[in-house]
């Protein structure tokens, strides 16, 4: 048992990473193509990895009277709705700015987990949870018009409603945990996803060309983000209360600025700097004293 919870924190640990890149590759595919069509293509090559899988996939495999209701919803707030709102907010925030407004996605599964699950959370949390919203107020308000970032308050705005959709999404994958296979779950959004994106990538105009760089960078999302990041998380889950979960996705903005900075050149100014330190430490207030186990 002791085991298996080191395992599943260390594949918390792996996915984080993965995400974090996720923002970067995101932002790189969508210059050259439009973001829904980035986005088919990206579960489209998920699906093509997960297919010849389908037979282990199915292995305990419980379904009970009315799952296909929650099994829908989970895919529909993510990957549809998620990647729906992520992808607009990518044409026109950076990819710092919107890993940064992740920063309140533990705080607002915490605040689910209490309401729906009916996991404890203490007083303290909620106060982080105020602060690390505040401080992604305060990142879009001094928001700077850049190459990278047409109109950042919009864009964040639209990220800030893909973490509402994510939060979704955790608490239907965290119910739905004990009866399916982790991978199962991660299966089904992806195949559903690449069903729901058809439409809205056809109905797009085609890109007149594609640099080789985007499509490396759709083939990392699909197989490396689409299918690893989301098994690794669908593992956890299975295996850890959603609040604790939660508390590792403090790690993305960390390493999407790393990734921005690396690979896109991103930069922040004082003023979301110092909006940072705010959301950290409304994440250190939230998580502060708190049991891992």
């Amino acid at each position: 048992m002791k085991n298996r919870l080191v395992y599943a924190h260390l594949a918390l640990v792996l996915a984080m990473v993965i995400w974090g890149s996720s923002f970067t590759f995101l932002k790189i595919a969508i210059e050259v193509m439009h973001p829904m069509q980035v986005i088919f293509l990206r579960l489209l090559v998920g699906s093509l990895v997960l297919l010849p899988f389908i037979g282990w996939l199915l292995r305990g495999v419980s379904y009970q009277a009315g799952d296909w209701k929650w099994l829908l919803a989970m895919a529909l707030f993510e990957p549809c709705l998620y990647f729906v709102f992520e992808g607009m907010a990518m044409k026109y925030t950076s990819a710092t700015q919107a890993g940064l407004v992740t920063s309140v996605l533990p705080l607002m599964i915490a605040a689910g987990a209490w309401f729906f699950l009916r996991e404890k959370i203490a007083g303290r949390q909620w106060l982080g949870f105020s602060l690390a919203v505040g401080g992604v107020l305060w990142i879009s308000l001094h928001s700077q018009v850049t190459a990278h970032a047409s109109n950042p308050p919009l864009g964040n705005f639209l990220e800030f409603l893909a973490v509402l959709s994510a939060t979704g999404y955790t608490l239907l994958a965290k119910h739905l945990s004990h009866r399916y296979n982790p991978f199962f779950l991660t299966a089904m959004q992806t195949l559903l996803g690449t069903l729901f994106f058809l439409p809205l990538a056809l109905m797009q105009p085609l890109p007149t060309s594609i640099e080789p760089r985007a499509l490396e960078a759709i083939v990392f999302m699909g197989v490396v983000i689409s299918v690893g990041a989301y098994g690794l998380y669908n593992l956890a889950l299975s295996k850890l209360t959603a609040t604790v979960v939660s508390t590792y996705i403090n790690l993305i903005p960390i390493f999407s600025l790393f990734f921005a900075m690396l690979l896109l050149h991103e930069s922040l100014n004082l003023q979301q700097w110092l909006a940072c330190g705010v959301i950290f430490a409304g994440i250190a207030v939230s998580q502060s004293k708190k049991r891992l186990v």
